[in-house]
Formats: structure tokens, sequence, C-alpha cells
């Protein structure tokens, strides 16, 4: 702006310089004062009306100075010649002036609309992030989406006092809502005859079609200008008739409404040094890289370590930045399981997550409490968590390790679980994308699948999404390769062998065709 206004007091002076008539006279000093009107008014949002009216009076007197030279006769003098090529070269001035002033109008409304939607966002992605909880060195107790960093920012110049009302309005915490639904045909080709898929607590059910989960939200984020947040999900479907209990401990009371309960939760930012964040109610779980719900994940169907570490959790965490690079947090919870009630005594645990980059990421989460009648200390669960990603442009690639082992009263006997992955997701377009995960478990003992058993799988997806508006529609189809070896290692295949009894076969390929229905506002 101020280049363009340097420029045209320069012609204005030029103008007066070579002429006789009077500069309020002149069209090029009634340009000149458009132009500055114009200026002037792009300090406010008033002003834009004003900007493109005087640009447009501008150009009209540069269409006026053309008519009248065009009408001068041939022997015009030379400096009515020069005239009339600086009047031409004022004119792409003016032009340019105006497209510089629809660019900025833009970028203010490019950059208002990122400061809304930034605000709208939930704490900690923490109930619907692309993982289960966010590998972003942030608040991993309150936020988690598997927002990828916005590249290429439109950054629009400082607002002006007039346009601080608007400003303010925009930073205020407003609430975000949304919905979805969750449709699968998971196709075995063993075909067992109760249609299920052994051991497993998400996505269990076969050979026919299925709402795997439905589910509502509202959420209010925690900041500086509101520092007390808010959540609320509801949720019903197959998925919610298993994930969250325990196959050695009794139900929690209540556990027929909980279940129908997601993320819902308080929390407070604490103006504390860095700023400390406390939550409190269900919340997601610290723990693994995938999330209870299939629409933040890569894949349709969840690894095997996800189905048996908590994709909920019910109790108190806080977090806290200790730097732009590590973030802390602690977590105290009503058990392993948090629709489970296998003592009075609660767990805890802690993370730590380094961003060690703007690609490379890391956590390590660790639990521990008793999950059994016996609560001596020698018979409490451990259990940790070790997650690496990379974040590229088109590519994502990530691995988790979980260990856990615990004593079993009221013997000495050690059980053990382990679990691998190495998710690896292509971006291949706004549409299209693909993931590839081959992973392993281990139950040696049984504790957590009740079958001894080592699993190991490989699963390929396939994903188009179709956005509109504030919807996606996202379609999946998915092969999934599964082995499982041990003493009581297998899936389910044909019909009964006895009464009551489906047979076993130690392999299962499955062909899952998965549509999921979002709305984000």
């Amino acid at each position: 702006m101020e280049y363009l206004q340097e420029k045209l007091a320069m012609c204005v002076k030029a103008r007066s310089a070579s002429t006789h008539t009077s500069p309020s006279s002149s069209p090029v000093r009634r340009i000149a004062t458009f132009l500055v009107i114009g200026v002037i008014g792009s300090s406010s949002t008033s002003g834009v009306k004003a900007q493109r009216d005087s640009v447009g009076q501008a150009l009209r007197c540069l269409n006026e100075i053309g008519q009248t030279v065009a009408s001068k006769p041939a022997d015009t003098s030379t400096e009515e010649r020069k005239e009339t090529i600086n009047t031409s070269a004022l004119s792409d001035e003016v032009r340019r002036m105006r497209e510089t002033i629809e660019l900025v109008n833009r970028i203010k409304k490019i950059e208002r609309r990122r400061e809304e939607s930034r605000t709208a966002i939930s704490a900690a992605d923490g109930s619907s992030g692309a993982n289960r909880t966010s590998l972003e060195a942030s608040s991993f107790a309150t936020s988690g989406e598997n927002a990828a960093p916005l590249q290429n920012e439109l950054r629009a110049a400082a607002p002006s006092s007039t346009d601080s009302g608007q400003n303010s309005a925009a930073s205020r915490p407003s609430w975000h809502y949304g919905g979805f639904v969750d449709l699968s045909y998971l196709l075995d080709f063993n075909h067992p005859a109760n249609r299920i898929f052994r051991s497993r607590g998400t996505a269990f059910h076969v050979d026919n079609l299925y709402l795997d989960m439905a589910g509502a939200f509202a959420r209010k984020k925690a900041s500086e200008a509101s520092r007390w947040g808010a959540e609320l999900t509801v949720q019903g479907g197959k998925d919610s008739e298993v994930f969250g209990f325990s196959a050695s401990a009794p139900n929690i009371g209540g556990f027929d409404v909980l279940r129908h309960l997601g993320p819902t939760n308080v929390s407070y930012l604490a103006p504390l040094g860095k700023e400390l964040t406390v939550q409190g109610g269900v919340f997601a779980s610290l723990i693994g890289y995938d999330s209870l719900y299939t629409k933040d994940n890569f894949n349709y169907t969840r690894p095997w370590g996800a189905d048996f570490t908590p994709y909920l959790m019910m109790g108190v965490n806080a977090s806290y930045p200790f730097s732009d690079k590590i973030t802390g947090a602690v977590f105290v919870i009503n058990g392993y399981w948090h629709l489970a009630n296998a003592n009075s005594l609660p767990s805890s645990g802690g993370q730590l997550a380094y961003k060690a980059s703007s690609h490379v990421t890391a956590k390590e989460t660790v639990l521990w409490g008793p999950h059994q009648s016996g609560t001596s200390l020698k018979y409490w669960r451990s259990l940790s968590d070790t997650i690496v990603e990379r974040k590229g442009d088109r590519v994502t690639f990530a691995f988790e390790y979980i260990y856990s082992s615990e004593r079993v009263a009221p013997g000495n006997s050690r059980a053990f679980m382990m679990a691998s992955q190495l998710p690896i997701h292509w971006t291949i377009n706004k549409r299209w994308s693909a993931t590839v995960r081959p992973e392993v478990f281990w139950d040696r003992d049984g504790r957590w699948t009740l079958a001894r058993q080592t699993v190991k799988a490989i699963t390929t997806t396939f994903e188009y999404r179709i956005p509109y508006k504030e919807t996606h529609t996202i379609l999946r189809v998915e092969h999934r390769w599964d082995d499982s070896r041990g003493p009581d290692g297998g899936f389910f295949r044909g019909g009964e062998v006895l009464p009551g009894v489906v047979g076993l076969t130690p392999t299962q390929h499955l062909l899952i065709f998965g549509l999921i229905l979002t709305f984000d506002h």
C-alpha cells in the first residue's frame, strides 16, 4: 500500500509541474484523492467498500483522461504526449492496487476462519484424534486428532483497533459438535457357525452387515480466554458390547449406562507456569496408537494390542508442557478396564512425550496397579507402551511395542503379554490412501485373551474419502490375514464339531467393507 501511495504522489507531482490547470480539477488529482481514501479505508473493516469504490472512481477518471487525450488535435505538444504515457502507467498501478486490496481481504478472511477453527478443536483430540492419543509434544491428556500441521499458511497483517472486537469474539472458545455412523461387513472365508471373530473386542461379528458404532459429541476446549472445558460423547453399536470389560473381573456398577458414554469429562487450564491442564471423567486412553473409533484410524479393524489395552480411562489426569519439545502427563484411574471392578484400589501411571522434529515424535507411557482380587503389591499389573512415529507429507509410519506382566493370585505364576505393530500409511491424493500394517501378539498364559496363543497378522486397507461441506463419507476395503498358534490358538470355522462347540483352524482371511459417515462442526 505504501509503495502505491508513493508512486501516486510522484505522478501527481509530475502532473502538476507539467500542466497549468488547477490541481483540484485535474483528473489525476482526483485519482490521487480516491486512492488515498481507499488506502485509509483498508485499516478498518468498514473501509473495504471504500477501497473498491475509490479504485473504481479512479479507473473511471482514467477513462475520462483517455477520452480527452484521444480528442486532442494531432499537433498535441510534447508535454501532453508525455502526459498520455504517464497516465497509462498510472492506470496499471491502479489496477495492481485493486488486485492487492482484494488479496489482502481474502487473506484476512482466511486468517479469521483459521483462528475460529483452531479455537473449536477439542481438548486432546483426546476423544477422536487420528491416533488414540496425540503424538504431538503438547497436552496428551486432553488432545489428540491426527491433525497434520498446516503447510504454506497464509498470514494476514496485524488487525487494527477497529477489528479488535471481531478478533476478540473469534478467540473465545466455542462449542464443537458432531457425530458419526460406522457400518461394516466382514466376510470370513472360514464362515464360522457362530459368526464370531475369536478373541476380539471390536469388529468381532462376521458374515453379516453390522452397525459397529454410532455416536454424537459436543466439546469445548479449555483456553486462556475460558479456562474451563467440557466434553460429552454418547455412543452405541456392536463395539460397545465388549470393549472396556474384563474377561477375568466383574463389571462395575452402572456399566450398562457407562458403556454408552465415550469421552465425557471436564477440564481446567490452570495458570501455573506454562499452564497445567487437569481433566476428570471418562477420557481417551493415554495408552496405544489406535482409537476406539475407526474413523480416526488408518485401518478399519484395530490391531491385537489395541483390543487388549484400554481404549478409554475413567479417573483424572494432568499434563504439563515442560518445553516446546517435551510434555509430561500423570493419571489416576479406576482400573485397567474402565468398565470392570477387579478391586477397590486405583491404578496409576505417567507419560513422557518428546517431539524430536517437526516430523518425528515419540512417547513412553507406563501403567501400574492391581487387576485381580488380590491387591498385594506383588500382584500388581505393570504395562509399558512405546511409540515412535514419523509423519511426512505423504507417508506416515509408526512403531509400537507393548509389554505387560503380572503375578496371578493365589500362586506366584507370572503372566506375560507382548504386542507390536508397524503401520505404514500412504496418502496417494486428497481422496485416496493406502495402509499396510504387520503385527504380532503374544499371550503366553492366556491372561488377556483367555487363550494361550501367538498371533501374526497383516492388514491391508484402501480408503476413499468424499468430503461435502461439514461431512465426510469414508469408504474402506480391507484384507486381513491372521495366524494363531499355541495350545489354545485358532479361529472359529464352519459348523459345530460338538453341540455348542465350533471348530477351530489356525488361519483366517477376512475381506472387509466399511462405510463411515461423519459430521463435524
